[in-house]
């Protein structure tokens, strides 16, 4: 009897570090921060210079969020990617409004080329 509760003790001892180390780093839920960053490198957020910021600021507070975490403050890591999702979210909106801008002004030139075309004809059935 004596043996086997110094076993069980020796045991504790033992594999006490290995458990307390499985949790000492706080598992975060990075996908959507992923998600959000890969989204805006996909719609050329790099391209468009207001984007490339908010892009660059979501990069970095991922990384900072990794290294809070490593230190065990989870609430604040998980505050720094709830920031980077917003910021990568950002990139996505302001990269795709920058397209829809360019849209709209090819759209805008192409029909003043059109009115400038048919008023050419026009002009010459009037002489």
């Amino acid at each position: 009897m004596r043996h086997l509760h110094m076993v069980v003790l020796a045991g504790s001892v033992l594999f006490a570090p290995l458990f307390a180390g499985c949790g000492s780093s706080p598992q975060l839920n990075k996908e959507p921060t992923t998600s959000a960053i890969r989204a805006a490198e996909e719609v050329g957020a790099s391209s468009v210079p207001s984007a490339s910021l908010y892009l660059q600021l979501a990069k970095e507070e991922l990384e900072n969020a990794k290294g809070i975490a490593a230190k065990g403050d989870k609430e604040q890591a998980e505050s720094m990617l709830l920031r980077a999702q917003a910021d990568g979210e950002l990139a996505v909106a302001l990269s795709r409004g920058d397209a829809d801008k360019k849209e709209a002004t090819e759209a805008i030139e192409r029909v003043r080329q059109l009115r400038q075309d048919n008023q050419i004809p026009q002009e010459r059935k009037n002489q």
